[in-house]
């Protein structure tokens, strides 16, 4: 059923204006916008979408399309590196899906921006000889378009990926040449950690924060990076998630911000929208039940207990929404995407605890 369901996290050049901001999330919102993540110190913005194949190439080609025409790169400041107003474009699979089908939407929506937009395409990750490093080092030339790069937009770089968690740590005992020192000793490239890119970057108000791209969660994931960090003695200060993360790899840094919350929260604003617009009596009631369930869901903490019921309050979403008469598979992938990823996250502390909950759910998921 979710064979199709892809997630992406375009991440703009933009940060500080909200207007902008406001308008390339709304060009996004031609699949489902599950975040808008801005950040004023690296200037960028990174929204997070889901949805199927035709309308999240249709949302990503016009978001991009939406930062070519409010960006100028030529007055762009900010601490991030970038090649382009719309930096980085991954897709990434989610429930069932494939890298491959990732890939082939990548090299889909890549191909449409620069036949639309004119804007040259640089395509990395999964299948592809590039990483962002040769890419932002000068070191190979855009896969697609002109070799030289957009006056004002530069280029843009699309590729399929697994689910990420990118993890900022604020470091205050630390300058800024013993905080790049720390983060070339936990990249995995320089012999550290597993699945772990890193830089320093030195932040208006005298701050120095570590900023990481965890991309195999399953060899190490915030808490583990966390717990190097203590085993080496380093004072640590806020913790920031950016975008979303998915239940399994979260820590108190991600309340509000899990992704399969927020997936879950998209499928009820979808089904009270939908509801709305019966007109009847009931179904006008229960889009009202249905807004304030998104907005629970959206809100979850990372914990044990929300997670459980997360999971538990996915799956139920596709009963009522069949009854209803407002399911559609779409909206059934994701919630059942969003249900089993919740699932996943129920450690085995929990499950003892649960027993009998636990046991129902995966009936119901089977």
């Amino acid at each position: 059923m979710d064979h199709d369901l892809f997630e992406s996290v375009p991440n703009f050049s933009e940060g500080s204006r909200p207007e902008v901001i406001a308008q390339l999330a709304g060009a996004a919102a031609r699949a489902h916008v599950l975040d808008v993540d801005a950040d004023v110190d690296h200037n960028r913005a990174v929204i997070s979408v889901a949805g199927r194949r035709h309308d999240l190439v249709d949302a990503l080609v016009a978001s991009v399309e939406m930062a070519v025409e409010r960006i100028d790169l030529r007055e762009h400041r900010g601490v991030h590196p970038r090649v382009g107003v719309a930096d980085v474009v991954p897709i990434v699979p989610l429930g069932g899906t494939s890298l491959r089908a990732a890939r082939d939407i990548a090299q889909a929506v890549g191909n449409l921006i620069w036949a639309r937009i004119h804007v040259p395409v640089y395509f990395y990750g999964y299948g592809e000889s590039n990483t962002l490093a040769d890419i932002r080092a000068g070191r190979v030339a855009p896969a697609v378009g002109d070799p030289s790069h957009h006056p004002t937009a530069g280029a843009i770089c699309v590729g399929a990926r697994l689910p990420l968690v990118a993890f900022n740590v604020l470091l205050p005992d630390l300058d800024a040449s013993e905080a790049r020192a720390l983060a070339r000793s936990l990249r995995e490239s320089a012999g550290g950690l597993r699945g772990v890119q890193a830089l320093a970057f030195e932040l208006p108000g005298s701050r120095v924060q570590l900023s990481m791209n965890l991309f195999r969660l399953n060899e190490t994931t915030p808490a583990e990076v966390i717990a190097e960090l203590q085993r080496r003695g380093v004072e640590m200060g806020a913790e920031q998630v950016v975008g979303l993360s998915p239940a399994l790899a979260a820590t108190p840094a991600a309340d509000g911000r899990l992704l399969e919350g927020r997936m879950a929260s998209a499928a009820a604003a979808e089904g009270s929208r939908r509801c709305a617009e019966r007109r009847d009596e009931e179904h006008a009631a229960l889009a009202v039940r249905l807004a304030a369930e998104a907005e629970a869901l959206a809100r979850l903490p990372a914990d044990q207990d929300a997670i459980l019921g997360g999971a538990e309050r996915a799956a139920a979403l596709v009963r009522v929404l069949k009854v209803a008469g407002v399911l559609d598979d779409e909206l059934q992938s994701i919630l059942g995407a969003a249900a089993r990823g919740f699932r996943a996250a129920v450690g085995p502390a929990t499950e003892g605890i649960y027993r009998a909950r636990v046991n129902a759910l995966d009936a119901r998921l089977a």
